[in-house]
């Protein structure tokens, strides 16, 4: 189902609207969140600090920002928690690491430092459901699926959402045998991460 998500009818929103929809779900979600992203370039937004940093090259600065954020990160582990709910964001990479994952992994071990799950999984691990295209960044719980968009230069401009409950129930399942298979994040940070940072 992963790679026929493009296929399914829903509901098209714009950025606005799809984080407004997620922000109000998230209040009332008591199972895991699945975050599925498989993309090797983002553009983020312009006005993120640490984005920001990262462009121009101040790698201090970018370490600075993420930790002014750590409490935030912190705050929202535990509200899923109080929830019975929790976070799982799947990474799929590519070889060799890209600038923009250098980038986010330092974001990603923030997170993962307090108490975000989040497991790497290598593309080719993933190849037998990209025979067409690459398989879509995905976003679901238990109320919807969110097949997110992005424009041609990987800015995002909103997301699909899809409310159909047996599509939603297979790409659960799908994802979380993917997530069987995938690697711990401080574990791929440490090998494949860590040797490459720029030193400061």
């Amino acid at each position: 189902m992963l790679e026929r998500v493009r296929e399914v009818p829903g509901k098209t929103l714009d950025v606005v609207s799809y984080h407004d929809l997620r922000r109000r779900e998230s209040e009332h979600v008591t199972r895991p969140i699945w975050k599925l992203e498989r993309s090797q370039y983002f553009h983020e937004p312009d006005d993120d600090p640490s984005w920001q940093a990262f462009l121009a090259g101040d790698w201090s600065r970018v370490l600075t920002v993420f930790e002014s954020e750590r409490a935030d990160a912190r705050s929202e582990t535990e509200k899923y928690a109080r929830q019975g709910s929790e976070l799982r964001r799947l990474r799929i990479v590519e070889r060799p690491v890209s600038r923009y994952l250098l980038w986010e992994t330092q974001w990603f071990k923030i997170l993962a430092e307090e108490g975000t799950s989040i497991r790497v999984l290598n593309a080719e691990q993933v190849r037998d459901l990209e025979r067409d295209a690459p398989i879509p960044e995905i976003l679901v719980d238990e109320h919807a699926l969110y097949h997110v968009r992005y424009d041609e230069g990987w800015k995002a401009c909103g997301a699909r959402r899809i409310d159909d409950p047996d599509v939603i129930r297979q790409v659960i399942e799908e994802i979380a045998a993917l997530w069987k298979l995938a690697e711990p994040f401080p574990q791929y940070f440490a090998r494949e991460v860590e040797p490459l940072l720029p030193t400061r």
